[in-house]
C-alpha cells in the first residue's frame, strides 16, 4: 500500500464511463504527445487511461484540495507516462502548463461557473498546439433543451447546490471552441445521456 492509499477518493461515475470514453479516445489519441486533463476529480481517469494510452504523456490537474487523491491512484498504477499532478484554476491568466498535444476534461464544465468555461476555453485555445484534439465528455443541451427528464433534475440539483453551476448549452460552449480556432469533428451521443465533443484545432 502506498503512503497516498489513504487519500484515495472514487466516484463510482468514473468506473461507469470510463470504458466509452475510452472507445472514442482510441479513435484520436493515436501518436505521441503530451496531454493535459483538465479537473482530474478523484484521479481515477488518469490513473486508468495512462496505461491503455503509454504514449502519451498525461498531465492530470485539479484545484490543490483534490491533488493528494489524483496521487494516491497515480502511485498505485506505476506507470511512468502518468506524471505528477499540477494544482490548476482554469481561471488563472497562466497556466504555467506549455504546450499540448491533447486536452482531455470530463465532466466539469456543469460543475464550474460559466465564467471560469470561457476561461477554461481561451486557455485551452493558448495552450493547445495547431492539429491538436480537444476532447470533452459531460451532459449538454441542444437548442436550449434538456435531452432528457434525468438531465433536468441533474441540472435543479446542481442549481440548487451552486446557482453558478449548470448543464451547460452545447451551442454556446462550441461558439467558446469556434473563437480559439476549434472546429467540431465529432459530437458522440454517450450512456446516460452524456456526449463526447472532439474538437481539432487548426
Amino acid at each position: 500500500m502506498s503512503e497516498f492509499a489513504h487519500q484515495k477518493k472514487y466516484a463510482v461515475s468514473c468506473d461507469q464511463n470510463r470504458d466509452p470514453i475510452e472507445a472514442v479516445l482510441r479513435q484520436w489519441l493515436v501518436e505521441e504527445g503530451r496531454l493535459l486533463e483538465i479537473g482530474s476529480g478523484t484521479g481515477q481517469h488518469a490513473a486508468y487511461f495512462a496505461p491503455v494510452f503509454p504514449y502519451v504523456q498525461w498531465l492530470p490537474s485539479d484545484l490543490p484540495e483534490n491533488l493528494p487523491s489524483i496521487q494516491a491512484w497515480r502511485a498505485e498504477t506505476g506507470v511512468s507516462n502518468l506524471l505528477v499532478p499540477i494544482a490548476l484554476d482554469v481561471g488563472d491568466e497562466d497556466w504555467n502548463v506549455g504546450d499540448v498535444d491533447y486536452v482531455f476534461s470530463a465532466n466539469t464544465f456543469h460543475i464550474i461557473s460559466w465564467q471560469d468555461v470561457e476561461a477554461a476555453m481561451k486557455g485551452i485555445g493558448r495552450i493547445l498546439r495547431k492539429g491538436g484534439l480537444m476532447a470533452y465528455y459531460g451532459p449538454l443541451n441542444y437548442g436550449g433543451q434538456f435531452t432528457s427528464d434525468s438531465n433536468a433534475r441533474f441540472d435543479a440539483w446542481l442549481k440548487a447546490r451552486d446557482p453558478q453551476s449548470g448543464v451547460r448549452d452545447f451551442e454556446a460552449v462550441d461558439a467558446l471552441a469556434r473563437a480559439v480556432d476549434l472546429v467540431l469533428e465529432e459530437d458522440h451521443a454517450m450512456p446516460a445521456n452524456n456526449r463526447m465533443l472532439c474538437w481539432q484545432k487548426v
